[in-house]
């Protein structure tokens, strides 16, 4: 067949975005064939190119559904369409060979949680990969955590070591087929298989048998080390109190909450969570997502699981099986499953076989391995509803390296290197900027050794070398010291502003803002540690216009894992009495007073660890957080806020005093849950009171909410209620969290086009 008749017309497409590694090209081969046009399509670096002929009718129908109908986990974006001269030589429509040169066009594809087909597939006894643990497709499977670098290709994946058989190479090579070059194909004659270990069973190298022997050690209350597709996961019974105690005294972990792996079960999959937890349907669609992140999710009463899982929290993190070999097991385990971080000391999850049997074996049982190589660490994805919309509080698996536009050019690639805390770092070059998964907490080695992985890979994969280092002004954060490191050009961003860029980077139409940073701490422009700022202007051009009345914290980075600290610092500043306190702090309200360790800090964050310590929720903290989520949980009833002043200082820094909470915080009179609603709604009054106040001064704005107090959905949902009553447009974050993990975009955006 050739096109030569008049009616012809011929037109190439260039797309990018990411199109790669997710079925595009067969999908734009059939469709062509279904508008019966000729041509030709193939991958260039980091885009794809189409060449089409046939009438004009039919092009323009095929134009459309290229965007309109792509496959799930594409998103293409058309960067070039034009008209071309009729090609009288073509024959039908053809996949030509890819261009192999890796480009900084790229676009990395995601893990993808298993497919419906994969599913039906994995279930059916007359198929040829019934039941076998790493099923997968164009539209599902590991991508980001096996590429060793572009274009992805199988050769370029750890994949490599294993050689298609005949039957897998057929699929891999007809373009008609669904599994058309999807690089992580395997079957049971030439994948991927699993090994289970421990003392009890010695070693089962069979998969069948090893995936049994793993579904038998969790029914006798066990707990087990799997290898999943990011990193090994600690899977125990959620119901068995005794195996998640023993869990949680061995890792450890006392209080930190787990989460929940639940199996398919239902019409959409949802009866077992929905026996658990209240599910949004936002969070529903979340749930069954192709990212498959952690959703926290309300529980039910009475809550069928251990009360173990969430101990005084009224929420759990839920998800479901995300990878065939998740499935398996959690239905055949046939009830929820604790799901948590195979990792230590909140490192980074672990990856290595060899490395996790040895470092894991003080808390588990048993080990299920398998021997496909995880290239890079990519923890779980967590979101929490906020406002009726679902927002990420770590990007991991399925939803990072995340890519954003930026609203500027940069004249040259850089590196944002982030916070200390729930590390993240970002790359950007050009108008692309990509923020890496989570890291975590950079005080181990192993972070750190994480941490200068993600930077090469990304780095590599992108082929993208950074010519500049942006990292936090603080010049004690890990990530500080390996900026100065590196003898990069280096520019400083303060923390808040980097929150507060990060917010500002997702609404680039807005020109002006007032954005609250409220968090734990962060170092200021002053050299105090901030925490409860409200910042004027745009990114590159803050200006610090209200904050929070400062008081000192004694024994300093103690007070984040020590709320008393901060409880007997607001009580020591205004002279009032704690009576629920009995430990004698003579010398360090002797130190304090001479301000010996001691750093100024306006944090709202360590105002909710006060009011937790007030309160009696909690004075020592095994994680960061917890006495704000405690105290969050806490909240019954309606309360009437307390009114806080607001004055004018002379630097013109609008000031509210939080003084007046103390003597209600401490009123045993009143139930705990009533004062913990009335520290909340206290404070969402106080925020509405100094954006009214502003708003006065310096006339209309945008209002945004950034920083890791704004995790809380009490206090930012009755902040968002007031600033809405009021006329204020107020913004959350949607993509990026607006946690630490944030912080890395946010030192990106900051610089807004300026030069390193």
């Amino acid at each position: 067949m050739t096109n030569t008749t008049a009616a012809c017309e011929a037109r190439r497409w260039r797309l990018t975005g990411r199109v790669q590694g997710v079925g595009f090209r067969p999908f734009v081969y059939r469709l062509a064939q279904s508008h019966g046009l000729t041509g030709w399509v193939r991958n260039l670096a980091g885009e794809v190119e189409i060449h089409a002929q046939g009438a004009p009718q039919a092009l323009t129908c095929f134009a459309a559904a290229l965007i309109a109908n792509a496959p799930p986990l594409a998103q293409p974006v058309l960067a070039r369409l034009e008209q071309t001269v009729l090609q009288n030589n073509l024959a039908g429509f053809a996949i030509l060979a890819s261009e192999t040169r890796a480009s900084m066009h790229a676009h990395l594809p995601l893990d993808a949680s298993v497919c419906n087909d994969c599913l039906r597939e994995l279930a059916d006894p007359h198929d040829r990969r019934y039941r076998y643990p790493f099923i997968n497709c164009t539209q599902c499977g590991p991508r980001y955590t096996l590429i060793t670098r572009l274009p992805y290709d199988r050769a370029h994946t750890a994949m490599a070591g294993f050689p298609l058989c005949p039957a897998c190479r057929a699929e891999y090579e007809n373009p008609a087929d669904r599994r058309f070059h999807a690089e992580p194909l395997a079957c049971p004659a030439c994948g991927p298989q699993l090994r289970f270990n421990s003392e009890e069973a010695g070693i089962i190298d069979d998969t069948a048998q090893a995936l049994a022997a793993c579904v038998a050690a969790l029914r006798t209350g066990q707990i087990v080390a799997v290898k999943g597709v990011g990193g090994y996961h600690l899977l125990c019974d959620a119901r068995h109190d005794s195996a998640i105690a023993r869990l949680r005294r061995l890792k450890p972990r006392p209080h930190k909450p787990l989460a929940v792996l639940f199996p398919f079960a239902g019409v959409d999959g949802l009866e077992q969570v929905r026996a658990a937890a209240i599910v949004p349907d936002a969070a529903a669609e979340l749930l069954r997502a192709p990212e498959h992140p952690i959703v926290l999710l309300e529980k039910r009463a009475p809550f069928p699981l251990s009360a173990h899982l969430a101990p005084g929290l009224n929420e759990i993190g839920a998800f479901l099986p995300y990878s065939p070999l998740h499935q398996l097991l959690a239905a055949d385990f046939g009830a929820a499953l604790v799901a948590t971080s195979g990792n230590i000391g909140g490192e980074p999850v672990l990856t290595d076989n060899q490395e996790a049997q040895t470092r894991l074996a003080p808390l588990a049982n048993a080990f299920l391995h398998h021997n496909r190589p995880i290239v890079r660490p990519a923890d779980d994805s967590v979101y929490r509803t906020i406002a009726r919309r679902p927002r990420p509080l770590r990007l991991g698996r399925g939803t990072a390296p995340l890519e954003l536009d930026l609203p500027f050019t940069l004249v040259q690639p850089l590196l944002a290197v982030g916070g200390h805390m729930k590390n993240t770092v970002a790359l950007a070059w050009g108008k692309r900027l990509v923020v890496s998964p989570h890291i975590g907490d950079l005080g181990t080695l192993r972070s750190l050794e994480v941490f200068e992985q993600v930077i090469a890979d990304l780095q590599q994969l992108y082929q993208v070398r950074a010519a500049a280092i942006v990292c936090d002004a603080h010049p004690d954060y890990a990530s500080s010291r390996y900026a100065r490191h590196t003898g990069l050009p280096l520019r400083r961003v303060y923390h808040h502003h980097a929150h507060a860029a990060a917010l500002a980077g997702e609404y680039p139409e807005v020109g002006r803002w007032l954005v609250f940073t409220w968090d734990g701490t962060g170092y200021g422009a002053d050299g105090t540690l901030w925490g409860g700022e409200a910042l004027l202007g745009a990114p590159g051009a803050w200006q610090r216009v209200a904050s929070f009345r400062p008081f000192h914290l004694p024994g300093g980075d103690k007070a984040a894992r020590e709320p008393w600290r901060s409880a007997l610092a607001l009580c020591w500043e205004t002279g009032v009495a704690w009576p629920g306190h009995k430990t004698d702090t003579t010398l360090l309200h002797t130190a304090w007073h001479k301000r010996l360790n001691t750093p100024q800090s306006s944090a709202v964050g360590r105002l909710f660890d006060a009011a937790a310590a007030l309160t009696g929720i909690n004075t020592h903290s095994s994680f960061e957080g917890q006495g704000p989520m405690l105290l969050e949980a806490a909240c019954q009833g309606e309360s009437w806020p307390v009114a806080l002043p607001l004055t004018r200082h002379p630097n013109n820094i609008w000031e509210t005093d939080w003084s007046p909470l103390l003597p209600r915080l401490l009123d045993e009179q009143s139930t705990v849950g009533r004062r913990a609603a009335l520290f909340h709604a206290s404070l969402a009054h106080a925020l509405l009171e100094q954006a009214q106040q502003l708003r006065a001064e310096h006339g209309d704005f945008h209002v945004g909410l950034a920083g890791g107090v704004f995790q809380n959905r009490v206090l930012t949902e009755q902040a968002l209620l007031l600033l809405a009553q009021h006329g204020f447009d107020a913004r959350l974050p949607a993509r990026i969290p607006c946690n630490d993990a944030g912080i890395s975009a946010g030192q990106i955006f900051e610089l807004q086009g300026q030069t390193v």
